[in-house]
C-alpha cells in the first residue's frame, strides 16, 4: 500500500507491506524502492515493511537541503507517522549510509542494522574526487549518458554477461531519477560523515553483505568494520558485483530473513 508523509521536513512517499515487527528497506543511488521487491514479497508474508521512496527518487520530492541526515530525518518521520518505536533498518549502498545517519540520531529506534554492499567510512579523496567528475560529466553530457556509462560496472563479470536484462533494467531505473536528484546524491555522499562509532557502540546487532565482485564498496574496506560491533552477522555472496538484491536473489532474502529473526528474538529478550 502507497502511503504519502507530508510534514514541513518531511514530504514524500512510501510503501507499508504486510503486519508484524517493522522492517525498513532503503534504496541506495539511483535507484527507489522498487530496488528490494522481491526481497519485500517475501518479508511482507511475516513482518511489516516499510519502503520509503528517499528524497528525490520514485515518488518522493526532492528534499532542500538534501544531506545523507535529512534523509535519515525523513525515514524516521515516516516510522514516528506510522507509530513504530522501532525497527530493523537494512539499506542498500547509499541506503545504508542513510540507515547509519538513523542509527546515529535515535539509536533507539534500530534493533538491527543492516549494510548491505555499504560502509560507515567517509568517502576517500579518490573517491570524492571521483564523484566530482560524475557530477560535471552529467552536467556536460547529461545524466542518461553518466548512467549508461556507469550503472553496468555494478554488478559482476558474470551477471553481465548471463542476464544483460538485468543490466538494462537497473539502467532503466537509475534514468528515471532527475539530474537534480543523482547530483545532490553525490553530494550528500561526498559530505557524509565517518559513522564507524556508530558500529562501535552499537546494542543492536549488525548485518554485512559484501560482493566478492563488488568494486563499488570492496570487500577488504569493508572486513576492519565488521569487527567493530559487539555482534555482526557476515555474508559474502560469490560471483556478485554491488548488487546482491538482484544478482543473488534467494539468498540475500534468505539472509535478511535470518537476520530480522534473530534481531527481532534478540530485541525482545534484551527488552523483557
Amino acid at each position: 500500500m502507497w502511503k504519502e508523509i507530508n510534514q514541513h521536513q518531511a514530504k514524500g512517499a512510501y510503501r507499508d507491506e504486510g503486519q508484524g515487527s517493522a522492517v525498513v528497506l532503503l534504496h541506495g543511488f539511483p535507484e527507489n524502492n522498487e530496488i528490494w521487491d522481491q526481497q519485500a514479497a517475501g518479508l511482507s508474508q511475516r513482518y511489516r515493511v516499510i519502503l520509503p521512496d528517499l528524497p528525490g527518487s520514485g515518488r518522493s520530492p526532492i528534499a532542500t537541503p538534501l544531506t545523507i541526515d535529512t534523509m535519515a530525518e525523513f525515514v524516521i518521520a515516516i516510522l514516528q507517522q506510522e507509530n513504530i518505536n522501532s525497527a530493523v533498518v537494512i539499506g542498500h549502498s547509499m541506503g545504508g549510509y542513510v540507515a547509519l545517519g538513523i542509527a546515529a540520531l535515535q539509536p533507539s529506534l534500530v534493533k538491527g542494522l543492516g549494510l548491505f554492499h555499504s560502509t560507515a567510512l567517509a568517502d576517500a579523496d579518490e573517491k570524492k574526487e571521483a564523484r566530482r567528475k560524475s557530477i560535471k560529466l552529467m552536467e556536460q553530457y547529461g545524466s542518461e549518458a553518466f548512467v549508461r556509462q556507469a550503472l553496468p560496472a555494478m554488478f559482476s563479470p558474470a551477471t553481465r554477461s548471463a542476464h544483460p536484462e538485468l543490466v538494462e533494467d537497473y539502467i532503466n531505473m537509475g534514468a528515471r531519477c532527475q539530474q537534480e536528484t543523482l547530483i545532490g546524491y553525490y553530494e550528500a555522499m561526498i559530505d557524509r560523515p565517518d559513522r564507524t562509532a556508530v558500529l562501535e557502540d552499537a546494542r543492536f546487532p549488525v548485518l554485512f553483505v559484501m560482493g566478492k565482485d563488488d568494486t563499488a564498496v570492496p570487500m577488504n574496506t569493508i572486513w576492519p568494520q565488521a569487527v567493530l560491533p559487539a555482534t555482526s552477522s557476515i555474508h559474502v555472496f560469490n560471483h556478485t558485483g554491488h548488487m546482491g538484491m538482484w544478482e543473488s536473489t534467494t539468498a540475500s532474502s534468505q539472509v535478511l530473513q535470518e537476520f530480522i529473526d534473530f534481531s527481532s528474538q534478540l530485541h525482545f529478550t534484551n527488552q523483557s
